[in-house]
């Protein structure tokens, strides 16, 4: 695959992810999970872009899908231009040297039968990177990357704190010097402090080596952090996209409110209006029709359940997806099947 440097890195388009549900004794198909529906979105080359939205939103899957940890069931990805869609289980191999992940967990996502340097020398080994006799050099080069100790590649990851393994786990992402990292929730499961330290490491191994990153993610003061471009995730669809003060400082759509009002306010004396919203989410077995925020969106309207809504600007490279806050023209507007 040639390396082009125009352009965005990765571009998703309308990607769609159903899953199967079965029932009966035969198994039939009795209905679709609706886990990504129709998602775009793109990352310019070293830049963040974060998936954001309740648990069940799609995030995860969007992030797997697109390194076809899982196959997709619609649409195009294009990495650095070609759509890896059409790939071979093959040609996905070779591709995963320039497209890698950290985990959410730091305990589970570490072999705990290997030594730190079996793990991140086996990449090297499988696509044939660093010869034999470099590899230890290589190995201890990248602990030292990610602030730990080079003697720490004799150890097994019990011997280790939490953060301890998330370095780890980077590090391993790093030893097939990777272009685009998928991080899902990498911090999620640390202490405060210690996310910290992990979001720093992050960041300066993005300057430094010129990385990209899809940050998978669900506490917003983290994303802010972090984030170059946010896209809002609910019921797998993005309702809001933009870059990440746009999305802080003048969101639209009614579902990104809510989830900022829930962020602590860090100063005493201002005060939050907390938007609590109606009922529970909806089933993506069974989405509502129309807007699928409509059933618990405080500004609904009759024709938010009757008509579906595109993303459209309302700043500049900032889209929303709703008919009250953000309504289309006419001829953008189309019925939800």
């Amino acid at each position: 695959m040639s390396m082009s440097t125009d352009g965005p890195l990765l571009e998703v388009r309308n990607l769609v992810k159903h899953f199967p549900v079965h029932s009966g004794v035969f198994g039939r198909v009795a209905g679709h999970v609706r886990a990504v529906d129709d998602v775009s979105f793109s990352i310019p080359r070293g830049k963040t872009l974060s998936l954001v939205g309740e648990s069940g939103s799609g995030k995860t899957t969007a992030g797997r899908c697109i390194l076809r940890l899982i196959e997709p069931t619609d649409g195009r990805i294009l990495f650095d231009g070609s759509d890896i869609t059409e790939l071979n289980r093959r040609q996905v191999r070779s591709l995963r040297r320039r497209m890698q992940i950290i985990f959410q967990d730091p305990y589970g996502s570490l072999n705990p039968r290997m030594t730190v340097y079996s793990m991140i020398s086996e990449a090297m080994a499988v696509h044939g990177l660093v010869p034999r006799h470099q590899r230890r050099e290589r190995v201890e080069e990248l602990l030292r990357l990610v602030g730990l100790s080079p003697d720490a590649a004799d150890r097994y990851p019990n011997e280790f704190s939490g953060g301890q393994r998330q370095r780890i786990g980077i590090a391993r992402a790093l030893a097939v010097e990777p272009d685009l990292i998928v991080a899902d929730e990498p911090v999620s499961a640390l202490d405060v402090s210690i996310q910290a330290q992990i979001l720093n490491l992050m960041e300066d191994l993005q300057q430094r080596l010129g990385l990209t990153y899809l940050f998978i993610g669900h506490n917003l003061s983290v994303i802010r952090h972090i984030s170059d471009y946010v896209a809002v995730m609910y019921l797998g669809r993005i309702v809001e996209y933009g870059p990440v003060e746009a999305i802080f400082n003048a969101c639209v759509h009614p579902y990104t409110r809510s989830l900022l009002s829930a962020v602590p306010e860090p100063e005493p004396h201002r005060k939050r209006e907390r938007i609590i919203l109606r009922g529970d989410t909806p089933s993506p077995i069974n989405p509502p029709p129309g807007c699928h925020f409509h059933p618990r969106c405080p500004h609904a309207q009759p024709e938010c359940a009757q008509w579906g809504q595109r993303l459209v600007e309302v700043g500049p490279g900032h889209t929303a997806a709703c008919h009250v806050h953000a309504p289309a023209p006419e001829h953008l507007a189309s019925p939800t099947p």
